[in-house]
C-alpha cells in the first residue's frame, strides 16, 4: 500500500493540578478554543473540547504522524503557558498524567455530546467518579493510589 490511511478518534481527559478549579466559567470558552487551536497546529482535528473548572475532555481525530502523548504534551505545555501569561492565572498547572480512550465512529456523536454537556453531567457525578467509570468501561486497570496527583 503506497499511502497511509487512518481515522484515529480519541477521547482525552486530564485535570488541573490537584483538581484545583482554575478553569472558571469566565475563561473556559477562551481556554478550550485555544487548546483546540494547539491541536489543529499539530495536524489533529478537534471534534469537541469542553470540561469543568477542574478538568478537560477533548475528542480528536489524531493524524498518523502524531502520537497521543506528543499531542497532549503540546496542548498542556502551550495552554498552561498561555493561561499563566495571557489570562493571568499565575499558579495554573495541569496534572502530570492523562487518560485516552479510543472511540468508534458510531459513538463519535454521543461522545461529543457528552463533552459539550459536562455541566449537566457533573450535577450527578464528580470528576473522580467520572474518571473511574471511564477507566472501568474501557477495561483499564488502575491503582487508586496513583490515579490522583
Amino acid at each position: 500500500m503506497g499511502h497511509t490511511y487512518t481515522r484515529l478518534l480519541v477521547h482525552i481527559v486530564f485535570s488541573t493540578k490537584a483538581r484545583r478549579p482554575q478553569l472558571t466559567k469566565a475563561i473556559q470558552s477562551r481556554a478550550f478554543a485555544y487548546m483546540a487551536g494547539i491541536a489543529k497546529s499539530t495536524g489533529a482535528a478537534p471534534v469537541a473540547v469542553g470540561g469543568m473548572a477542574d478538568h478537560v475532555h477533548m475528542l480528536m481525530l489524531i493524524p498518523a504522524k502524531e502520537s497521543v502523548s506528543a499531542l497532549i504534551r503540546a496542548i498542556k505545555a502551550n495552554s498552561s503557558r498561555w493561561l499563566r501569561n495571557e489570562l493571568h492565572q499565575q499558579t495554573f498547572a495541569w496534572q502530570t498524567g492523562y487518560s485516552a480512550f479510543s472511540v468508534s465512529e458510531s459513538a463519535c456523536e454521543s461522545v461529543a455530546e457528552y463533552i459539550q454537556n459536562q455541566e449537566a453531567h457533573h450535577r450527578k457525578r464528580t470528576f473522580q467518579d467520572e474518571l473511574r467509570l471511564l477507566l472501568r468501561k474501557h477495561g483499564i486497570e488502575y491503582d487508586e493510589r496513583f490515579l490522583w496527583d
